[in-house]
């Protein structure tokens, strides 16, 4: 695992995003090379993959807390 990747597994889902908006907007720049467009790409797609599993993650969590318990009635 590269540490760039261990940086991005413990980064929160917001600072997924934001990381991902900061990565758009540079990779709009006009004056962006080739091959640094390439590498942002690939973090982009590294990044996104880290926001999309934790937000399933957290997403499960809250289905668990929503979710009545044993012995608990709809009302």
């Amino acid at each position: 695992m590269s540490e760039a990747t261990s940086e991005e597994s413990s980064m929160t889902y917001e600072q997924l995003v934001e990381a991902l908006e900061q990565l758009t907007h540079r990779m709009a720049d006009a004056g962006v090379g080739i091959e640094e467009a390439v590498e942002l790409y690939e973090r982009a797609g590294r990044l996104h993959a880290h926001a999309s599993d934790r937000l399933a993650r957290i997403q499960d969590r809250i289905a668990r807390l929503a979710a009545p318990g044993p012995g608990c009635e709809d009302p």
